[in-house]
């Protein structure tokens, strides 16, 4: 079967149509689907369009690399027969790379001792993606023995040959079965069967939006393809640059540590067209729909990146890991796209996205919620954050915080940076960056807590931890430093009646440190805890819920 793919002297070959999304599968993924075929286990019927139509297609990838642009395996249309496949691109993919090609530079190895009997879901025949130099026996390179003219007596035999070992006989024996079950399943019997749809000798049985439709059916009862997968390939057969424009757009939107997806960015142009936040393939099944979107592109595509630049330049929600939910810019994106003159004035928009995020209130299915929110942007011409939050709270969702909330943080929890972000909300700071993410310090040094040890029970030596994990990184042993304060030479792990003993009365209420110097020695660890939280919860007290 593999022969097939992007080979025109086999009937026209085998070509994936510019509907089918990019190949997901894990190459642990691709090692069980190897494993099931040695077991004989039935893999599905493969769904192919033979055509003539000069439909925008693509080669399957040998050479797999995460890196990879789909764009750089085009076909260039043409009015020949070729068979386009509808529904299997994952499994004829997996199959390509295999026994073709390799995943991220390394080719497919089978242990050719494996084959044990195990549970049915456990794996049997062992396959790995392994770096040539990497590979000993019993791995062997899947291809050499898939593709060898040999014999497959000659093949085991030449396999044991290469062992760095003595074999038993029980392990020629295995080898020979495992040669011999490869040659009868990869080069003997048709390995897949697929059914096809024939507008060639049927040229008025199906047309293109037969076969999106057909391609949407096939692949909607399973979880292969999401919704925003079968609406992007609605857009694609309008769209030959719908490919390239997203995959550009989505580069330039998570070069700095972000995770935009293209799901975020269609319910977003649903959004900005005024045609409702909610999923629904019927939109994109309108060419008018399609046709708009296309027309606007541009417009839209700027009003994101604006949003993304002002998350990125003026709050320090600068990663993915500080975004609980991306639906919280829609209504800022779309006051941007349709008011650009009105942008730059834009008030309170922190205030909007921080009480948002941390209060979940974009959370479970928002899509009602988003359009009664574009719907006041619209009519108002302003992002009115009072007006939004109103529309918020009147959907049943709280912008109130709990104390648990604030004090439930810890070092490293996706929420613990927005926290700084308005506790700082007035501190001028060059914060220090370690992968994107704004670097928090502990008061009491982590080095220093460990050192403090409670009596064994058991023992009666005092030799346990007296302060866990969860005691070191809870937010009220945390702060914000500068970037020259927390470089080689600044605190590291100071402790904190060292470290502000020289500092002014200013500097420690910007970090809402309590001002009692006997509550900074080691020995007052849990009495200095407790006073910072009443600091925090003070300092938060405008948006925490009281009981």
């Amino acid at each position: 079967m593999v022969s097939y793919l992007n080979n025109e002297e086999k009937d026209g070959g085998f070509w994936l149509p510019n509907i089918q999304r990019p190949f997901v599968w894990r190459e642990d993924q691709i090692e069980r689907l190897f494993d099931s075929i040695m077991r004989e286990y039935p893999i599905s019927t493969l769904l192919v369009w033979r055509t003539k139509s000069r439909i925008r297609r693509r080669k399957f990838i040998d050479n797999y690399k995460s890196t990879i642009r789909l764009t750089d395996f085009y076909v260039p249309e043409d009015d020949k027969t070729k068979l386009l496949v509808l529904d299997g691109q994952q499994r004829l993919q997996s199959l390509f790379i295999g026994l073709k090609g390799s995943y991220e530079k390394r080719e497919l190895y089978f242990d050719v001792l494996s084959g044990d009997l195990v549970a049915p879901e456990d794996i049997r025949y062992k396959f790995k993606f392994l770096d040539a130099e990497k590979a000993a026996f019993p791995w062997v390179k899947f291809k050499e023995i898939v593709f060898s003219n040999e014999h497959p007596n000659r093949i085991a035999r030449s396999i044991r040959a290469g062992a760095d070992r003595d074999l038993t006989e029980d392990e020629y024996l295995r080898i020979e079965d495992n040669v011999a079950r490869i040659w009868q399943q990869f080069s003997s019997k048709d390995l897949l069967i697929y059914q096809e749809l024939d507008s060639v000798d049927n040229p008025n049985a199906y047309n293109e939006d037969d076969v999106v439709e057909i391609f949407i059916r096939a692949n909607s009862g399973g979880t292969r393809l999401g919704k925003s997968d079968l609406l992007f390939s609605l857009l694609t057969s309008s769209w030959e640059d719908a490919d390239e424009r997203m995959d550009e757009l989505l580069d330039d939107l998570n070069r700095v540590g972000y995770d935009f997806t293209r799901d975020f960015v269609l319910k977003t142009c649903l959004t900005l067209l005024d045609k409702g936040a909610a999923y629904e393939i019927k939109k994109f099944r309108d060419e008018r729909i399609r046709q708009e979107l296309i027309n606007k592109w541009e417009g839209i595509s700027a009003a994101i990146r604006d949003v993304r630049d002002y998350l990125y330049g003026r709050t320090f929600i600068r990663t993915d890991k500080a975004m609980p939910s991306y639906l919280v810019l829609i209504p800022i994106i779309y006051f941007r796209y349709h008011f650009p003159q009105k942008w730059g004035a834009a008030q309170n928009l922190d205030d909007y996205l921080l009480r948002t995020l941390l209060s979940g209130a974009f959370s479970g299915t928002p899509d009602n919620m988003i359009d009664r929110c574009v719907k006041a942007i619209s009519s108002s011409g302003e992002f009115d954050v009072n007006e939004i939050f109103g529309i918020i709270r009147e959907d049943g969702r709280s912008l109130e915080l709990a104390e648990s909330t604030i004090l439930g943080q810890y070092y490293g929890s996706k929420q613990s940076h927005l926290i700084f972000n308005l506790w700082y909300r007035d501190f001028n700071y060059i914060p220090a960056y370690e992968n994107n993410l704004p670097q928090a310090d502990h008061i009491f040094p982590q080095s220093l807590l460990r050192k403090v040890k409670k009596v064994n029970p058991r023992t009666g030596r005092q030799d346990l931890l007296r302060y866990y994990q969860e005691d070191r990184d809870q937010i009220a042993n945390l702060m914000l430093l500068t970037a020259e304060e927390n470089g080689f030479s600044g605190k590291r792990d100071i402790p904190p009646n060292e470290w502000f003993a020289d500092k002014d009365e200013a500097y420690l209420e910007m970090h809402l440190i309590p001002k009692n110097p006997d509550l900074w020695e080691l020995d007052n660890y849990e009495a200095f805890i407790g006073e910072r939280k009443k600091l925090i919860l003070d300092k938060f007290s405008h948006i925490i819920q009281r009981a």
